[in-house]
């Protein structure tokens, strides 16, 4: 549009803009439809484009109203405006994209009518081919039912007939066959443009079987035909035979008598010409005899078993034996013909003729060696072979008689005769002579029977190797067209694969299983390719070698079974990864875990974040989980630390659904995704899919209880929580199943023994490294929940110190240790079994009523008093620290998870009457912690050197009276600084210094908090501590004046690091050098002179230990800062007016205390949770509360009270609680100090 028209109407560029939009779209969904491509006859994937096309024609509809809109501001842009070439652009666009929207809605539903009578196509064709295919299953069933052709009249007909019935059978079937292939080309004519290789692939095949089925029933009906004329020909031709045989018997016998008689030379000839002649009718015969004797076993055969064979096998053997006399008498007449003229000399050549044939023979059938390396050329052999047997077999009474005449002349001849034959040489005598000749003829003799024998002996085994190789050859070929046939319908199913590219997203899975199942479906193909190439391997070289033709086609098979696996392996790699990146086991799938305005989204690095678009912010945070995080502030009043943290991770366990996953299930999810290596990281990718298993097995399992895209979400973003809060996109392995595992469904020790495993070595044993690597991640969870200082910290070197000198500080420990240790309930640990007892007694449900809230029955956790009779706390009550009238915190209580016994009710009975008889000063002698403390890294000692860290309060002094404290932390240093302060009140009797006017009333709390705020502001030394938070700010204002000191140093040392900078760099430039580059460019140079290359180190000195110096000073200044926060919050809440509040007699603390404090883990009970109490218990063992671990403490608190009764709650409690917090910061900054310590 020109730009003059542009500036006269503004308003023009809206409308372009939203025009150009509408026109891409547009053209883009025309494209896209035009490129759509299904496949002819496959109803899943036209059903998938059907649903496709619906929902972008419904798409197209919602887009509608863009559409009104824009001929409507078109519509209005023409009223406003007088130019007329702008009017005609408007006009021409506004046409031309409704003739565009019109055109890509004819488009669609054109496609969609299209796909609906496609579908309706497809179907027809199916069903027509599963006729088809039925018929020709049919047929094939009925062609291997077939027998072999009988040789009677009744059995010919009768095959006849059943061949005549299935030939109508066949026509009838064709109409089936032809109904398939009329859909079928309706088909490919129609739907051309689309994927239509199925629908030709699969008609080819229908066709080609239909053809040979229709082949072997034409082949049949010719050998049934023949067979029949066979059978009515064979009498025929069997009488004349036999007539034949009559008149050449009389012609035989003519002959015979008249050679016995006396006869001239002529009459000699005349006879040699008639028996030639005979001779010559005889050979004529020969192939007529052949045929008549194998037809006639042919007919046997048929006829076996009944009167009709039996009589036919007589005329048989007698046209057999008369054949056999007949040839006798035809050699016999020769031999007395021979005989009569010159018979020994024609006996002599007669024998080396037989000789010489005998060796033609024998050189014929080396000749045929060797056997043949496929079925048609040894078919052809076996052909020669028969012939040359049946040439044998021809010979066989020629031989038969040449030896006989020989033996019998041999005989009955003088020796004069023999004379005659051989008359020289003359010098010999006669004797000699015919003794030479017998020898001669009987040599001939003996030579022709050891040829002919050895003949026979030969053709017997080539017949036998032929045999064996057509048995095996024809195996062989079964084999490879069985192979071939299912290696083609293979290829025809491989050919209808569509490119995974224009696959639907959702259809990804159903192709990936259809591949799979496929896959399996083909195994057994393996097993036929194996055996043919084991039969293929049988026909060894010096056996018979196979020919070039067969090993091209056993190559053939194999290089195609490769090729198949290779392309189905392919396939479901292509599917899989596209599955991957776009399926439900990518993050795809995961964009379901969140709704509108929701939107989740991908960094570089693939970890998830969200974007609200109604706000316009992103988070971290899956919109669910910063919900879970917001429901666990309510659980901020329990106010025992163990508790309130496992009752926050078993409201996370099962927002995660992890309470449904059982150990051995997520064992075999990390087996199957090889997560073996711990110390390996794993990326998201890989979390995500561990996760997508361990949750999709849960969903078969509990399928309404579990949202795999949000569960799988929600899990990931926990587990990033804790083990990745930089977001890096990486955890290490064990990180993973350390968080996995604690959360699972599992008993404890099976979880204590599966984490142990882990970090233990191959022999089962664990050093502290390995250990330490454990605790760390295993602390991370209560830490993600800011719930770690109750359990010592994110120090995790007191927990290993603690656990090797329970095993007596082995260099190594074993499973057995590391359970009896977490038996003992460490600090760091404690969370975890409490998590476990939780869980249990969430649907307890105990036939009691609290007397505090008056429930019955008692849901959950049951406290039962063992100082009072019947006295009953549900976990509310327990939890919130209300108590009734005359029932103190401090008194022993028992813990129950499960409904109680009877045998449980007794023995808390005897307990209670045993308790009755206790002082108050017993119990203060006698607490029991819930738990294994473990000393921190400011508890005196330092972190090399070995310490007590099982420390029990001594039984025989009591906390508030003893001068050395038993353990000192910042909480023991409070309850000692109460005691004394307790001391102090006691002399002085008041809390106030002189500061405070006579005339102000010590009932003002609120000028008790000023005064301390004045205090705090002004960081005067005190005369005297006045509060345990007044002596913690002493401390404080110490400590934070030698940290200023140490930044002072530090600074003063760092400037005169750059003096010496500066000096150097003047040196430098001085002698003419290149200027040095500022410290942290600075790289290595090649020196000029030993004097510059000292310069250049000594600077890089400097600059290594000034960088040091900053890191440090950093630290520290980091620290200071957040000791600042800790102090400005405590002024706050100082500051702050406390309300007081009274339940049952008992006072509840604010929400500010109740956030703030840091509690002991457990309360002080004994714990009875079925099989899971705690060995480490005693029957007496008691536990103490958390705000009661001293009892000086306690006596500082009454007082405190009963001074203020105006002000009795929470507000100096609150001071003590937030001089812990300032405790806490403290021993943060010296664990920092000793850690720069260590380091220098």
């Amino acid at each position: 549009m020109p730009s003059s028209v542009l500036l006269e109407v503004p308003a023009l560029a809206d409308f372009n803009k939203a025009w150009a939009e509408l026109t891409d779209w547009l053209s883009r969904l025309d494209r896209d439809i035009k490129s759509q491509r299904v496949i002819v006859g496959d109803l899943d994937d036209i059903n998938d484009m059907i649903i496709k096309q619906k929902a972008i024609l419904q798409d197209l509809e919602q887009r509608r109203p863009q559409l009104d809109e824009l001929i409507t501001a078109a519509q209005n842009l023409k009223n406003k405006t007088s130019n007329q070439e702008a009017r005609t652009i408007i006009t021409d666009r506004i046409e031309k994209i409704q003739s565009q929207w019109d055109e890509v809605h004819g488009h669609l539903q054109t496609r969609r009518q299209q796909l609906h009578e496609m579908l309706k196509d497809s179907t027809q064709w199916l069903e027509a081919k599963q006729e088809a295919e039925q018929v020709l299953e049919q047929a094939k069933a009925k062609l291997e039912s077939w027998k072999e052709i009988s040789y009677t009249v009744e059995a010919l007909k009768k095959q006849n007939t059943e061949l005549k019935q299935f030939a109508k059978e066949i026509r009838q079937w064709q109409i089936n066959v032809d109904v398939a292939n009329d859909m079928a080309l309706k088909l490919l004519r129609d739907y051309s443009t689309d994927d239509t290789r199925k629908v030709k692939l699969m008609t080819d095949n229908i066709n080609a079987t239909w053809a040979a089925i229709n082949r072997r029933v034409c082949e049949r009906e010719a050998a049934l035909e023949s067979a029949l004329r066979m059978l009515q020909q064979f009498y025929l031709d069997l009488e004349k035979f036999l007539t034949w045989l009559t008149e050449a018997e009389t012609t035989a016998n003519v002959l015979q008598d008249a050679t016995h008689k006396e006869k001239d030379a002529k009459m000699a000839r005349e006879l040699m010409k008639q028996w030639q002649e005979l001779q010559a009718e005889i050979d004529a015969h020969t192939d007529i005899f052949h045929n008549l004797d194998e037809n006639g076993q042919k007919i046997l055969r048929s006829l076996e078993g009944s009167e009709d064979a039996a009589l036919l096998q007589r005329r048989l053997d007698n046209m057999n034996l008369r054949w056999s006399d007949l040839r006798k008498k035809s050699l016999n007449i020769r031999s007395h013909l021979e005989a009569s003229t010159d018979q020994w000399k024609r006996l002599h050549l007669s024998l080396q003729e037989l000789l010489a044939w005998l060796q033609l023979k024998e050189d014929e059938l080396k000749q045929q060696a060797p056997i043949g390396g496929d079925l048609p050329t040894v078919q052809k052999q076996n052909d020669i072979h028969r012939t040359f047997k049946r040439e044998l077999k021809t010979k066989e009474p020629v031989i038969r008689s040449a030896l006989e005449t020989v033996r019998i002349l041999l005989a009955e001849q003088p020796v004069e005769g023999l004379e005659k034959l051989y008359p020289e040489p003359r010098e010999l005598p006669p004797e000699e002579k015919a003794h030479n000749v017998t020898k001669l003829l009987q040599r001939q003799a003996d030579e022709v029977r050891t040829e002919w024998d050895k003949l026979n002996l030969q053709s017997a085994d080539w017949q036998k190797k032929i045999d064996d190789a057509l048995e095996r050859l024809q195996g062989l070929q079964e084999a490879m067209d069985e192979v071939d046939l299912k290696l083609r319908q293979a290829e025809v199913f491989k050919g209808s694969w569509q490119p995974v590219g224009d696959l639907l997203i959702d259809s990804l899975q159903d192709h990936l299983e259809k591949v799979k199942v496929y896959r399996a479906e083909i195994v057994p193909l393996k097993e036929k390719v194996h055996h043919v190439n084991e039969l293929a391997h049988r026909f060894t070289p010096s056996d018979i070698q196979l020919s070039q033709y067969n090993l091209s086609c056993v190559e053939d098979l194999n290089t195609r079974w490769k090729v198949l696996q290779v392309a189905i392996d392919e396939r479901i790699r292509q599917l899989h990864e596209a599955h991957r990146d776009f399926g439900p086991t990518s993050q795809h799938f995961l964009t379901t875990s969140v709704q509108g305005p929701w939107e989740r989204a991908i960094s570089p690095n693939k970890v998830p974040y969200y974007i609200n678009h109604e706000t316009q912010t992103t988070c971290w945070d899956h919109p669910k989980m910063t919900e879970l995080y917001q429901s666990l502030a309510d659980l901020n009043n329990v106010r025992f630390s163990a508790y309130r943290t496992a009752m926050k991770l078993r409201r996370l366990q099962k927002a995660l659904c992890l309470d449904l996953l059982s150990l051995s299930a997520a064992c075999d999810a990390l087996d199957q995704h090889n997560l073996k290596q711990n110390d390996q990281p794993m990326d998201i990718l890989q979390i995500i899919n561990c996760l997508t298993t361990i949750y999709d097995r849960l969903e078969q399992e509990h399928n309404n209880l579990v949202n795999v895209p949000l569960c799988v979400d929600m899990c990931l973003n926990w587990l990033l929580n804790v083990y990745d809060t930089g977001r890096t996109g990486r955890i290490r392995v064990l990180s993973f199943k350390t968080g996995v595992v604690s959360l699972c469904k599992a008993h404890l020790e099976d979880k204590y023994r599966y984490l142990f495993k882990q970090v233990a070595s191959s022999t089962g044993f664990c050093d502290q490294r390995r250990l330490g690597l454990l605790l760390h991640d295993s602390i991370q969870i209560p830490r993600q929940l800011g719930e770690v200082a109750s359990f010592g910290g994110s120090n995790i070197e007191p927990s290993v110190r603690s656990c090797f000198q329970f095993a007596n500080n082995k260099p190594e420990i074993e499973a057995a240790l590391f359970l009896d240790w977490m038996r003992l309930e460490p600090q760091s640990m404690v969370w975890l079994p409490v998590l476990h007892r939780v869980a249990a007694a969430e649907t307890a449900k105990h036939q009691a009523k609290c007397n505090i809230c008056k429930e019955c029955p008692i849901i959950g956790f049951r406290y039962r008093s063992l100082k009072h009779f019947n006295y009953d706390i549900c976990q509310s009550c327990f939890f919130s620290g209300r108590v009734a009238k005359g029932h103190k915190m401090h008194y022993p209580m028992v813990e129950y998870c499960t409904p109680t016994t009877s045998g449980e009710d007794v023995r808390d009975f005897a307990k209670v009457l045993k308790n009755k008889f206790r002082t108050k000063r017993y119990f203060a002698k006698h607490p029991r912690m819930g738990y294994l403390p473990v000393q921190t890294v400011l508890e005196g000692d330092n972190m090399e050197t070995p310490v007590t860290l099982i420390n029990f309060w001594p039984v025989d002094s009591a906390p508030a009276s003893s001068p050395q404290l038993s353990h000192d932390d910042t909480h023991s240093r409070i309850e000692h600084y109460a005691s004394r302060l307790a001391e102090m009140e006691n002399t002085n009797g008041s809390y106030l210094n002189d500061s405070i006017s006579p005339n102000e009333s010590i009932d003002d709390e609120h000028l008790l908090i000023q005064h301390y705020c004045q205090s705090l502001n002004q960081e005067s030394p005190l005369s005297q501590p006045r509060s345990p938070a007044q002596i913690l700010i002493s401390l404080e204002s110490e400590e934070r004046g030698e940290l200023e000191r140490i930044l002072a140093d530090l600074e003063e040392e760092n400037r005169n690091l750059q003096a010496e900078y500066d000096r150097l760099k003047q040196q430098h430039d001085h002698k003419g050098l290149s200027p040095l580059p500022s410290p942290p460019e600075m790289m290595p140079v090649s020196p000029q002179s030993p004097r510059d290359a000292e310069l250049i180190a000594e600077a890089k000195l400097l600059r290594q230990h000034k960088g040091r110096l900053e890191a440090r000073m950093q630290i520290l200044e980091d620290h200071n800062k957040q000791l600042e926060s800790q102090l400005h919050r405590l002024r706050q809440l100082l500051e702050q007016p406390q309300a007081d509040a009274k339940v049952n007699g008992t006072t509840l603390s604010s929400p500010s205390a109740s956030l703030q404090r840091s509690d002991s883990s457990q309360p002080m009970l004994l714990r009875v949770v079925g099989s899971q109490t705690s060995e480490t218990m005693g029957e007496d063992e008691l536990l103490s509360p958390p705000q009661e671990t001293s009892t000086g403490l306690e006596e500082v608190m009454e007082q405190l009270n009963n001074s203020f009764p105006s002000s009795r709650g929470h507000n100096v409690g609150s001071l003590f609680h937030m001089a812990d917090d300032l405790g806490r910061a403290m021993e943060t900054l010296v664990t920092v100090m000793t850690d720069n310590k260590v380091l220098e």
